[in-house]
This record gives C-alpha cells, sequence and structure tokens, in this order.
C-alpha cells in the first residue's frame, strides 16, 4: 500500500516542462500578434494618409479612380479640384493629376527661318555677297509665301484666299513666338495625348513635350494659312494684324477638337527678306526711311505753318470756313479761338475799322454842324472845306511849287535845281523860277 501512494502523488518530470514551453509560445504568440495589430493599424493610417494631396496655387486637379474622371460637377462632388489639400482614396484605387493652369507656357516657332551657319549662330554679322548661296534651297530653308499685292477685302474679312486669288507670291523668312496655357483641364485631359509619367518625372515637363509638336503643327499651318494674305512689305513691317490672325486661326483650329489649350498671345518675333536679294531691300528701305522722313517733315512744317497762322484751331477752322456748315454764333466761336499771325492780323483789321469808323463819325458830325451855314452861303463854305484841304495837304510836303498864271496869255517855263542842297536839321531849299517863252501852254 506504501508503494501504491508514493506513485501516485509524484507527477512525470516530462509534463511540467510541456507545460512551461506551452506558456512561453502562447505569450510570445500573444506578444506577436499585438505588434502585427499595432504594425497593420500603422500601416492603414499610412495608407490612408497617403490620400492628403496638395494641388498648389497655379494648378487645377482631375482625380481618377481606375482611369475614369471622378465627381458630378456640382458644388458637393466637383470634377476639378482647386487649389488646396484634398482628400482622396490612395493609390492604386484614385490618381490625381495634376495640370498647371495658370503656367504661361512659350513655344518658339523656328520653322519658316533661314538655316543659320557658325557666323550667324556667334553673331559675326552679315555675310560676305560670296558666302551667300546664289539660289534658295527649300529643303534646307524655311520660309513663308506672301502676296505680291495687296488684299485688303480678304485681309479685312479675314479669310484665306482662293488660288484664283493669289496669282503671284514672294519668299519672306519670319520667326514666332506662341504663348498658351490649358484652359480647360477636362477637354485637355480627354482629347489631347500625353505621354505617361515615369517615376521621377514632373507632370508639366511630360506634358510639354507630348503636346509640343502638335501646337508646332497647327501654329505652322495658321502661319502659311496667314502669311498669304499680306505683302512681303506688311510682313517686314510687322504689320500687328498678321500675329492676330495667325492665333484667331490656331485657336479656332484648337477649339475645334476641344483641345482645352487657349492661346493668349502669338508674336512675330523677327520678318526678313531672302538674303540673295539683300542690296535690293537695303536701298529699298533706306529709299523708305527718307521717304517717311520727308514726309514727317513736311507734316511738322504743316503744323508749325497752322500754328503760327492761326494757332491750333486753325484746321478746324479752314474746314469749318470751306465746308459752310456751321452756324454764324459757332463760327465766332472758333474765331475768338484764333491766334498767331491771324489774330495780329485780326487786330489791326478791328483797330483800323473803329479808326475808319470813328473818323466817318467825326466827319458826318462835323457836316451836320455846318449844315445851317451851308444853307445859308454854300460858296463860301464850300471855299472854306477846299482851303482847309489844300492846308492839311501841304502840311505834309516837303517841297511847294506855285504857278501863278501869265498875264500876258503866254506859255510858261518851269526849270527846277536837281541839285539844290538843304541845311542840316532843316527842311529842303524850295526854289521857284518863272519864265515866259513862247513855249506851248501846259
Amino acid at each position: 500500500m506504501a508503494h501504491k501512494h508514493t506513485h501516485e502523488h509524484e507527477p512525470p518530470e516530462p509534463v511540467e516542462q510541456l507545460d512551461a514551453a506551452g506558456k512561453s509560445l502562447s505569450d510570445a504568440l500573444r506578444i506577436s500578434f499585438a505588434i502585427l495589430k499595432v504594425i497593420m493599424i500603422v500601416l492603414v493610417v499610412a495608407f490612408l494618409a497617403s490620400g492628403f494631396k496638395t494641388v498648389g496655387p497655379n494648378e487645377q486637379a482631375l482625380v481618377l479612380r481606375f482611369g475614369k474622371i471622378q465627381g458630378t460637377g456640382d458644388e458637393a462632388h466637383p470634377r476639378v479640384l482647386e487649389p488646396g489639400f484634398h482628400w482622396i482614396l490612395p493609390y492604386p484605387i484614385d490618381e490625381m493629376v495634376k495640370i498647371p493652369v495658370a503656367e504661361q507656357i512659350n513655344l518658339p516657332i523656328e520653322t519658316f527661318w533661314y538655316k543659320l551657319t557658325q557666323a550667324d549662330l556667334i553673331g559675326e554679322g552679315p555675310r560676305p555677297r560670296e558666302l551667300i548661296p546664289e539660289k534658295l534651297n527649300p529643303l534646307t530653308e524655311g520660309y513663308a509665301l506672301t502676296r505680291s499685292e495687296d488684299a485688303p477685302s480678304a485681309r479685312a474679312r479675314q479669310t484665306v484666299l482662293t488660288d484664283s486669288e493669289a496669282s503671284d507670291y514672294s519668299i519672306v523668312h519670319t520667326r514666332w513666338q506662341v504663348v498658351y496655357q490649358i484652359g480647360d483641364i477636362e477637354k485637355f485631359f480627354a482629347n489631347v495625348y500625353v505621354d505617361d509619367v515615369k517615376p521621377g518625372q514632373v507632370y508639366s515637363e511630360v506634358m510639354k513635350q507630348s503636346i509640343t509638336p502638335m501646337l508646332q503643327s497647327v501654329v505652322e499651318d495658321a502661319v502659311v494659312d496667314a502669311m498669304v494674305q499680306y505683302t512681303i512689305d506688311q510682313a517686314i513691317l510687322s504689320t500687328p494684324t498678321i500675329p492676330r490672325l495667325v492665333r484667331q486661326l490656331v485657336q479656332d483650329k484648337l477649339d475645334a477638337i476641344e483641345s482645352g489649350i487657349q492661346v493668349t498671345s502669338v508674336q512675330l518675333k523677327e520678318a526678313r527678306w531672302p538674303k540673295q536679294v539683300n542690296e535690293a531691300f537695303d536701298a529699298f528701305i533706306t529709299a523708305g526711311q527718307q521717304s517717311g522722313q520727308a514726309i514727317s517733315e513736311a507734316h511738322t512744317y504743316a503744323d508749325n505753318t497752322l500754328n503760327e497762322a492761326a494757332g491750333s484751331v486753325a484746321e478746324e477752322l479752314y474746314r469749318a470756313v470751306m465746308a459752310d456748315s456751321l452756324d454764324q454764333e459757332q463760327l465766332d466761336a472758333l474765331w475768338s479761338q484764333v491766334a498767331g499771325r491771324a489774330q495780329s492780323t485780326l487786330s489791326e483789321a478791328q483797330t483800323y475799322r473803329n479808326t475808319v469808323v470813328a473818323s466817318a463819325e467825326a466827319s458826318a458830325k462835323y457836316l451836320q454842324s455846318i449844315r445851317p451855314e451851308y444853307k445859308a452861303r454854300p460858296e463860301l463854305v464850300a471855299w472854306q472845306i477846299y482851303l482847309d484841304a489844300i492846308s492839311q495837304v501841304l502840311s505834309n510836303a516837303e517841297e511847294i511849287f506855285v504857278l501863278q498864271p501869265s498875264t500876258e496869255g503866254k506859255g510858261q517855263e518851269i526849270r527846277v535845281l536837281v541839285n539844290r542842297s538843304s541845311s542840316a536839321g532843316s527842311r529842303p531849299a524850295r526854289q521857284t523860277q518863272t519864265t515866259n517863252t513862247s513855249a506851248a501852254p501846259r
């Protein structure tokens, strides 16, 4: 019995070791699961946090869910995201495409410029005549065609000339600068192809590289269509309507394909004639400059002459007088603004008029005063008036000759010394000599 009791109360040693190992394993698993939960929570938070995106101040964005644009277009669910912070479902569920809408992108067009040599690129000045090719090579030289004669009707309506209207052409080299931006990002994203953005690349740079060939082709077509509407002289003088017409043609083509691209400006940077006709065009430009200078000088002379003649109102007054379209009040108002020589002449005329009127009024009063005396003794009054007139005339004479009638009834002979002299400060000597001769009476 004693042996049996001892056998029942002593547990086997391997069972106790198994329980300790299981407990350690259980604790390790419990800790591992706890750490795994924390890691999963952190990963979920990081995954969700990766959905926070920032749209820059010069950008707008679209949210794509498996390649389809999200949003209904209303205020709560806009299709286009404005600058600021936004949250979307993380990639690969949602993807945000940010497009720089406020950025003004420059696109130089050198297609129509002549081939540049090393001397042209380093700016060594014009090439000697013997180094200029005799003929233009259309395979290496860019150029556009212009009309030889003006076409105002076609240019006014801004339409492309037909073959029958365009009879002759001239060659001109041009350089252009086009500035554009993305105006409607939905149309742009839907209708304009852009290469996939690879890791490390910026969407805006990839976008520019992708759409440049298409834009360049559209601009080149517009330049060809527009330049033929103008003469080479207008192109060289950079007539402002030329880039405006090019811009309109480019925008019309971009709108036709719903590209969402807005052309903000088109600039004709430079226009030159072919190098083969440099001498002729240099002479033409010199003549044009001289003509322009002569015209400018003529206008200046005309303006100065008008200002000196009558002041700033001269031209308007001349038109009014010639047209006879103004009433007397309006005409008097213009005359009151007259300056220069005309004003002086008017002042002198007014003074003379006042003098004549005053003299006439004085004469009238004098005659009115002597009227009663004249009625009583007309011959005496007339004789007195005659004597007053003779006295006034003689008072202004330098020399006076008095001829007495001949008592013998013969003619008279008058001799005047031409070499007579007068003393300083005194009136010239007067001498009258009357000799009776047989000459015929005078």
